[in-house]
């Protein structure tokens, strides 16, 4: 077997052809990114409607009017559809079972009050926030609070060194230090009845909910599209260098070859001269001369 070389991708091209195919490569790979890029750019707009969709509805939930507390969260019970939505109570604030949360600025805490229900469980109640330690005792006897009701920002706080102030509420912390059965969550107060008690308000930040569906799905379409664009342009890069620049062509545009003598479409000059024309044929007849 012969070590024959293996023949360039574009044999017996000039180099300005060369670099016509080298241009058109990169032409269309450019135009692959381009193409990319934006659908790239839709498909971060669409994902940005998809979250706006979803503050918005968040929002409306947060501002709905709010529901008895004791119809979507009981003591020691799974909680029903409550996170982020307005719910009212009625208890009385036991002051010694209050812990300043650090917002972790400014010297800034939540105050954080167990409100005890008529059924004997405790709600934990940010009642506001204050600059510095001191904060102001809650109301006595019984009331009548409204606020947004939230999960547990943490499942506990083994993570927390021994003695370290609370950054965050943690309920399964509380439970080890408040007696009493705790609901599944915790409730922070309307700005204005923060106010009334002397407090800052705390602005909550609410679990985010979904936006439309089709909005989601139109996102990672163009993401898709992205990158098929890509492993396109680099297809038909490849297919340039493959063809020499001549894509679409097929086998109409080889060279012929040379004509075939049995053609046809030859010229007469030939068709003369060929041996099975009479006229290129030797004459066969007897030979007139006598012997």
């Amino acid at each position: 077997m012969s070590d024959a070389p293996v023949p360039d991708a574009l044999p017996d091209m000039p180099p300005g052809s060369r670099g016509a195919v080298i241009a058109k490569q990169i032409g269309v790979v450019l135009l692959g990114l381009v193409l990319a890029a934006v659908m790239v750019g839709l498909g971060v707009w669409q994902l940005r409607v998809y979250n706006a969709q979803g503050e918005k509805q968040a929002q409306a939930r947060a501002s709905a009017a709010p529901v008895p507390l004791e119809s979507v969260a009981r003591p020691g019970q799974e909680v029903g559809d409550a996170y982020g939505r307005q719910v009212r109570f009625t208890g009385t604030y036991d002051p010694r079972l209050q812990v300043l949360v650090s917002t972790g600025s400014d010297d800034r805490y939540r105050v954080l009050t167990g409100l005890r229900l008529p059924d004997g469980g405790i709600l934990p109640v940010v009642r506001g926030a204050v600059t510095g330690r001191h904060a102001p005792d809650p109301p006595g006897g019984q009331v009548t609070g409204s606020g947004i009701f939230m999960p547990s920002e943490g499942s506990d706080a083994a993570g927390r060194q021994q003695g370290a102030e609370p950054t965050t509420v943690v309920l399964p912390s509380l439970a080890q230090q408040w007696t009493g059965s705790l609901v599944n969550g915790f409730a922070t107060l309307t700005a204005a009845e923060s106010r009334e008690q002397g407090l800052d308000p705390v602005t909550v930040a609410l679990p985010s909910a979904h936006g439309r569906l089709q909005n989601g799905f139109y996102a990672l379409q163009w993401w898709v599209f992205a990158g098929f664009a890509i492993w396109m342009a680099f297809r038909m890069a490849g297919d340039l260098r493959r063809t020499g620049g001549l894509m679409g062509s097929d086998e109409s545009d080889a060279d012929p070859g040379p004509p075939d003598s049995t053609s046809p479409d030859r010229p007469p000059a030939e068709a003369a001269m060929s041996p099975s024309s009479p006229a290129g044929r030797r004459d066969s007849s007897p030979d007139d001369t006598t012997t």
